[in-house]
């Protein structure tokens, strides 16, 4: 009678075994994928600083193209009020010639 009852505990043994043994390789693939999933959360965090960082150099050149854009502007003004003033000049202080009569 005892090598009966021997099988079915030799046999529980070993399915015992096999999963302890897929137990801690399932283990193995969780603690694998939450190094995983850290990296992941790492390089994620990264990039978002990156384009936090990227966002607020572009509202800088932003505002600093604006200023200059008015600058520009502001000059050309400028210089178009001087070529105005000193056309006016040259009519006012010159009178045109008198025409002349070919008959």
């Amino acid at each position: 009678m005892a090598p009966t009852m021997a099988a079915p505990e030799e046999e529980l043994r070993k399915r015992n075994q096999e999963l302890e043994k897929e137990l801690k390789e399932s283990r193995e693939r969780e603690e694998h994928m939450r190094k995983e999933l850290r990296k992941v959360w790492e390089r994620l965090r990264v990039a978002e600083e990156a384009e936090e960082r990227l966002c607020s150099q572009l509202g800088e050149l932003e505002a600093e193209s604006v200023n200059q854009a008015r600058a520009y502007n502001s000059h050309i003004l400028t210089l178009m009020d001087q070529l105005s003033k000193g056309n006016n000049l040259l009519i006012n202080n010159h009178p045109s010639p008198a025409p002349i009569s070919i008959l």
